[in-house]
């Protein structure tokens, strides 16, 4: 019997962020390689964080290109299905629309994964009121988890849905062993409000000026809202210099000292589906202080493998990291607690497998 086709339209690195991770995960997966005949067609616009939100003539004819590659194999390929992760909000969701459009126009089955989520924020607003329900209509849509369904609940039917949460494969560390005399709190994305860097610069004020000890450490790209010399300056206005230290984007074993050297991950952020980097601390033994965002309430058991905040509250934050940096077998317990969650739950081979099962059962 001949494998099923299908055509993966997607971003992939670069730049390096969620959903273009994961689907670089999907395009080298020997899993889902020997199950289905695959292509892929990339499509990213942006070649660097700073690119993303920019307009440049440069990322129309990117558009351009990947839509008549599209097009070129819609014509010449007989796919059982076209596959796309797809930006569901803003002007990410406009330019994804029109290969929606010509996957339907060629009668293919169509996959839409969710790696991100603000539909909920647009659909009553024109084109996405008249647009997006005409989009999701006759489709297949794989959700992070299920708490993202009210999210589309207003243009996607519950029979539509499957769950899919993400994995990572991260090697497997020799053992580690924290015993620093000062604290080392982990903040890992690209600088991005949203992501809660300003709300965590003032939970360290908070924290310096109770007379805590510890050392923040800040690693990711720079970005349009916000460069290294935009964060220095915040970090000054706080006077967290000696507290805070902004160490770029950090790959391969260099991300991994990071990891290893960290004593509690930080992720305040309040837009967000489901953060990779809270699966990458868990697998490496940290407690992980985050907030009820997304898919993260799923990955973080408040209590047990970390605390969960509210969104944008200073003082919850500061709460939650007073306990961990008061008790340091506290900190080991609940990253004990977090490894094991991954393990059971997280793991790329977890993701391909789920992956792999929700293809075969939309094409059977």
């Amino acid at each position: 019997m001949d494998k099923p086709r299908i055509l993966f339209i997607v971003p992939l690195p670069p730049p390096v962020h969620g959903s273009a991770t994961v689907c670089q995960s999907i395009l080298d997966s020997p899993l889902i390689q020997e199950a289905f005949l695959t292509d892929f067609v990339n499509l990213s616009t942006s070649r660097r964080m700073d690119e993303i939100g920019k307009r440049s003539l440069r990322k129309v004819f990117r558009f351009l290109g990947a839509y008549a590659k599209v097009l070129y194999r819609l014509m010449f390929r007989r796919y059982d299905a076209c596959y796309l992760a797809i930006t569901c909000h803003g002007i990410g969701f406009l330019k994804d629309a029109p290969f929606v459009a010509l996957c339907k126009l060629f009668r293919r089955k169509v996959i839409l994964h969710q790696h991100n989520k603000g539909l909920s924020r647009d659909v009553c607003r024109w084109p996405y009121r008249w647009l997006m329900p005409r989009v999701y209509r006759d489709t297949e849509v794989i959700l992070l988890s299920e708490r993202l369904y009210f999210d589309v609940a207003s243009v996607v039917q519950w029979n539509q849905v499957h769950v899919c949460p993400n994995g990572v494969d991260v090697p497997l560390p020799v053992a580690i062993s924290r015993d620093s005399a000062v604290p080392r709190l982990l903040f890992l994305s690209n600088l991005i409000e949203s992501k809660g860097v300003y709300v965590f610069l003032d939970a360290c004020r908070e924290l310096r000026e109770k007379g805590y000890e510890f050392i923040g450490d800040f690693v990711g790209g720079e970005t349009r809202e916000i460069n290294r010399e935009t964060f220095n300056n915040e970090v000054q206005k706080r006077g967290l210099q000696e507290n805070v230290i902004y160490h770029g984007p950090q790959y391969g074993a260099e991300k991994e000292r990071f990891f290893r050297e960290a004593d509690i991950f930080v992720q305040p952020t309040f837009e967000d589906c489901f953060p990779l980097t809270i699966v990458e601390a868990m697998r490496y033994g940290l407690p992980v202080v985050s907030t009820d965002e997304g898919a993260i309430p799923d990955m973080v058991v408040d209590g047990e493998t970390g605390f969960i905040c509210p969104r944008k509250e200073v003082q919850a934050l500061v709460n939650a990291l007073e306990k961990l940096l008061k008790n340091s077998e506290l900190r080991k317990q609940m990253g004990e607690n977090g490894c094991s969650r991954y393990k059971e739950r997280y793991t790329l081979k977890a993701f391909e497998k789920t992956f792999r099962g929700i293809l075969s059962d939309i094409l059977n």
